[in-house]
């Protein structure tokens, strides 16, 4: 908490805490109370703005869920979420229940009907910071420090990067102070955190994303994204209802043209938007693990129900060819960027239903079946690494580890994604797309990979989006493996 103590602290009144058996009546709740202390934050802010401050701080809080387990009684065991594992009292704080309401309404509605026990909606004691407040508020913004004449922090709560962790998602046995365990992944002012970045890094609002999750390196993807999105959009059967593109430029009319912005974000973003968020998000991450960290970092917090890395790599085998497909069921990770979340030990497994997918999607989009089918796609290990001119240095090192790990392709992102994804429990997958072969004489120069970029960028991205719609057909409880679960898992996924 950062607003001192001997100041006079104005709060909003609060609702008292009450228990609920009907998820979409507690959801209510939680909106009732955001409102109230996101608002109050809100005004009080522009008041200080325009005629200064008094000795007075202001506080509110952010909504709150608790749940209390009261037996051992075991749950469904083919459940990968939806249950505690023992008796204790759990707790979550909430922000933006707008924005998260359909997920909120599904983690409620399990956990009561898995231990016939209500939620109890309230306030918590995590004060909301003002950023987080205003930040859905487009007549208001935060004036750098030092541009007003108050200090912001001796009036309100700002943000505290002390409480803003991934302590529960890393696997700490971390309980709040007041003693409740976590009943999800992230807090509320972890959400909001990323929230703010995935706005600076992408250049869309987070109510676009899509819970079908594409990550590319290479602004090919992009257009040809863009060209798929417009057919859709032709097609009144397909289910598709708007795209979104960079700066929240929103299209439902196929023919609209859409102007870039002058200045492009870190990862441009594009949004295929389908009823229920059941469309396809495309990140054109760019290249490196870091960023593919930072990604992923941020949008795990939206809960996807997949994703996918779809981007090119370095073939390692002679017998590979250019534009030849890699389905990695392993990783060897050199990326780094991770080792202190989730240590290189820690494998990284396959997914069935994800490795499944991708293969048949692989199949239809070729027209090659069984042992056809590896004429054209190899299944093996995928090295990432954080140098990108890993080719210019001593070879008998690099080589050696390749050979021994038996990996078949290297780039530097799809390690990364992978493992954040296990580390967030988000399934994950990865199917690359030979664009070069440098140990064997096959570097990646425009002339050799001009009619490359022609003839297969837009075979591998369809493989995506196909496998994206197989995965969109599965049933919640399927698709989010127990795999991704550890031994004392949060009750919402």
């Amino acid at each position: 908490m950062n607003t001192p103590t001997s100041r006079n602290i104005i709060t909003p009144k609060v609702l008292e805490a009450e228990s609920f058996t009907d998820a979409e009546a507690a959801i209510e709740r939680l909106k009732e109370i955001y409102q109230i202390s996101s608002k109050f934050l809100c005004d009080r802010f522009e008041e200080a703005l325009k005629t200064g401050v008094a000795d007075t701080a202001y506080r509110a809080f952010y909504p709150e869920i608790r749940f209390t387990s009261t037996s051992y009684t075991k749950s469904d065991s083919r459940l990968s979420f939806g249950h505690v594992a023992e008796p204790g009292v759990y707790s979550t704080t909430v922000t933006r229940p707008d924005l998260f309401a359909h997920y909120l309404k599904q983690q409620i509605t399990l956990i009561m009907k898995n231990h016939d026990q209500p939620v109890v909606i309230g306030p918590s004691d995590t004060p909301m910071p003002v950023h987080f407040a205003v930040a859905n508020d487009d007549t208001v913004s935060v004036p750098q420090d030092g541009a007003m004449e108050f200090s912001l922090r001796d009036y309100f709560d700002v943000p505290d990067l002390a409480t803003t962790h991934d302590n529960i998602v890393n696997g700490a046995e971390y309980h709040f102070p007041n003693g409740s365990a976590p009943l999800a992944l992230f807090t509320a002012q972890r959400i909001d955190y990323s929230l703010a970045r995935l706005s600076h890094y992408t250049a869309t609002s987070a109510e676009h994303f899509q819970n079908h999750i594409l990550f590319t390196n290479y602004q090919f993807y992009v257009e040809e994204f863009e060209g798929f999105a417009r057919k859709m959009l032709a097609d009144k059967d397909s289910g598709y209802t708007s795209f979104v593109s960079t700066g929240n430029v929103e299209i439902t009319d196929p023919k609209t043209p859409i102007e870039q912005p002058a200045k492009m974000p870190q990862m441009p973003t594009y949004h295929l938007k389908r009823d229920g968020g059941a469309g396809i998000t495309l990140v054109n991450i760019g290249v490196g693990p870091s960023n593919a960290k930072t990604a992923t970092d941020h949008i795990a917090v939206l809960r996807p129900h997949a994703w996918l890395m779809v981007g090119h790599c370095a073939g390692l085998r002679n017998s590979q060819r250019l534009g030849d497909f890699v389905l990695a069921h392993a990783y060897l990770r050199e990326d780094h960027v991770l080792d202190d979340d989730l240590p290189v030990w820690v494998p990284i497994p396959a997914l069935a239903e994800i490795q499944i997918a991708l293969e048949t999607a692989v199949a239809d989009e070729t027209e090659l079946k069984g042992y056809e089918l590896k004429r054209i796609m190899r299944t093996g290990t995928v090295a990432t690494i954080d140098n990108r001119n890993w080719e210019l240095r001593d070879h008998s090192g690099p080589v050696q580890r390749l050979s021994q790990s038996r990996a078949i392709a290297l780039d530097m992102e799809s390690a990364t994604i992978a493992a954040n994804g296990f580390r967030f429990r988000v399934p994950y997958g990865t199917l690359l797309c030979v664009s070069d072969k440098p140990l064997h004489g096959e570097l990646k120069l425009p002339g050799m990979a001009s009619n490359f970029y022609k003839t297969q960028v837009s075979r591998h991205l369809m493989i995506g989006i196909r496998a994206m719609e197989q995965l969109r057909e599965m049933p919640l409880e399927r698709i989010h493996s127990r795999k991704l679960r550890s031994f004392e898992e949060t009750a919402f996924l």
